[in-house]
């Protein structure tokens, strides 16, 4: 399982679509590498704590032109004609006006999967009183087994992760906006979940600065016994990483802890 975590610099300097157009363009490149699955960050477009520009760029997400753009990436013919795509998350506007942090993913053979966040960070502002929370949880069957989804401030929530373990989950996949402050958070959590729930964790963060906030990078694959595989520095970077998907059924069999679950 070839995985690429696209760590990505979302800075107040350069502005939304000139960074769509640079993405897509990094993402093709990807695509030539053989890249299986490609993740991409939590709001890279919009910008994670660039509150007051979200209602500029909420639409449908039928009608998102960095996701239409990315899509014709993926599906082209040629080298990684197969790969899988996890487009990150984009303010959605629902039919009803509700704006929404809504994580997209595509995959061969009409596989596709949308996740509205559920756990919405900011307690009086940002996302808590601009945004809806979703109420789904999704996962997303792969050659690999299947993909639970999670964003960012999900990962402090760790009954989400048991509800899509019990919803088959053997890999974790996280797109973020984590702040620099709270790295060291990120790191042990994600840790935790991969432990927890003997899943792989495949979590993409955001670089530089948006709405004046820090943002950390450190994206990090971690493997189902709590090992770090490969983590990304705190600039813009891609982390390519091969695992093998078997280690899940390996570890379960060999420490079977999911099997003494008793509250549910």
């Amino acid at each position: 399982m070839r995985v690429s975590l696209m760590q990505l610099v979302v800075d107040d300097a350069e502005a939304p679509e000139d960074r769509w157009n640079r993405v897509v363009k990094l993402v093709e490149a990807e695509r030539e590498t053989g890249a299986e699955l490609v993740i991409l960050p939590e709001l890279w477009v919009a910008g994670g704590f660039d509150y007051k520009n979200w209602t500029g760029h909420a639409e449908p997400i039928a009608d998102s032109r960095p996701i239409a753009a990315l899509e014709k990436v993926r599906t082209q013919e040629g080298p990684g004609q197969e790969m899988w795509l996890h487009f990150g998350s984009y303010v959605e506007r629902a039919p009803d006006g509700t704006l929404y942090n809504t994580a997209v993913f595509r995959g061969p053979d009409g596989v596709q999967a949308e996740y509205r966040k559920i756990h919405r960070f900011g307690f009086s502002e940002g996302e808590a009183t601009l945004m809806g929370a979703g109420e789904e949880l999704v996962t997303v069957p792969s050659p690999w087994g299947t993909l639970g989804l999670a964003t960012c401030y999900d990962i402090r929530f760790p009954e989400l992760f048991r509800g899509l373990l019990d919803k088959g989950m053997e890999h974790l996949v996280v797109c973020s906006a984590w702040p620099e402050k709270r790295i060291e958070h990120w790191r042990v959590l994600l840790k935790a979940r991969a432990i927890e729930d003997q899943v792989f964790v495949f979590a993409t963060n955001c670089v530089g600065t948006n709405g004046g906030v820090a943002l950390g990078g450190r994206s990090v694959v971690v493997d189902p016994w709590g090992n770090v595989v490969a983590e990304a520095g705190t600039g813009e970077e891609v982390l390519r990483v091969d695992v093998d998907p078997a280690l899940v059924a390996r570890t379960r069999s060999a420490l079977p802890v999911l099997n003494d679950r008793r509250l549910r």
